[in-house]
């Protein structure tokens, strides 16, 4: 996470043009995607867009290379901190979920590390817990409960061509919001997924995209030929 020094400085040299504080996302993700999404005025997607800041992989393109987007937050508070950050873009309070029957869900609140439960072993939800409260210093770590859609919902309601990037960062639940996504229907031309599991999720994506890139040890660059 970036010092409260690095955050200060932010603003003041955005102001005379500079982004030597506007890189935000976590292992230098943004700097390493510049190479594949070189071009003005993109169509983003970032789902896990937190407060629309910290940990951003799409902020730098949005404030830079004029790019537009959608941005999807589960914890309420975080997303109004990312409507307030991120006035350019779309800005929605939800989970998203494999079926349009799920109404809501419950998601433990975390901050940067919040998850749905049961979605692993319980095992792996008891580490995950652990190391966000460690990682994180939070004292405590409720559960609470979420409106819920699928992002094939939000992009059916957006409508226009094809976005030319997804961020995908949802602490395991990728395969859901995959299947969600409708890969018949909806195929941004890249997609960055963080997980441990990435066949998992090529084979949620019904074999319309390939691995072209490790950009951490758990960040994914898929790519599809074409683009829905």
């Amino acid at each position: 996470m970036k010092s409260l020094y690095w955050r200060a400085r932010r603003p003041v040299f955005e102001t005379f043009g500079s982004d030597r504080y506007s890189h935000l996302a976590a292992f230098d993700l943004d700097r390493q995607l510049k190479q594949y999404l070189d071009f003005d005025n993109g169509f983003f997607i970032e789902v896990g867009g937190n407060d629309g800041l910290e940990q951003s992989n799409t902020y730098w393109f949005e404030r830079f290379r004029g790019w537009r987007g959608l941005l999807v937050e589960a914890l309420p508070e975080k997303a109004r901190l990312c409507a307030k950050n991120r006035r350019h873009s779309q800005v929605v309070n939800a989970a998203l979920v494999a079926d349009t029957g799920t109404k809501s869900i419950k998601i433990k609140s975390a901050n940067l590390m919040a998850y749905i439960p049961g979605q692993r072993t319980a095992e792996e939800d008891a580490v995950h817990l652990a190391n966000a409260i460690a990682v994180q210093k939070l004292t405590e770590v409720p559960e609470i409960e979420v409106p819920a859609t699928t992002l094939a919902t939000l992009l059916d309601a957006r409508g226009g061509g094809p976005a030319d990037f997804f961020s995908l960062d949802v602490e395991g639940y990728e395969v859901p919001v995959l299947r969600g996504m409708d890969p018949e229907r909806h195929r941004p031309r890249l997609i960055l997924v963080e997980t441990k599991h990435p066949q998992r999720v090529l084979a949620a994506l019904n074999g319309h995209y390939r691995q072209i890139d490790q950009l951490s040890f758990h960040d994914y660059l898929l790519e599809t030929d074409n683009p829905l």
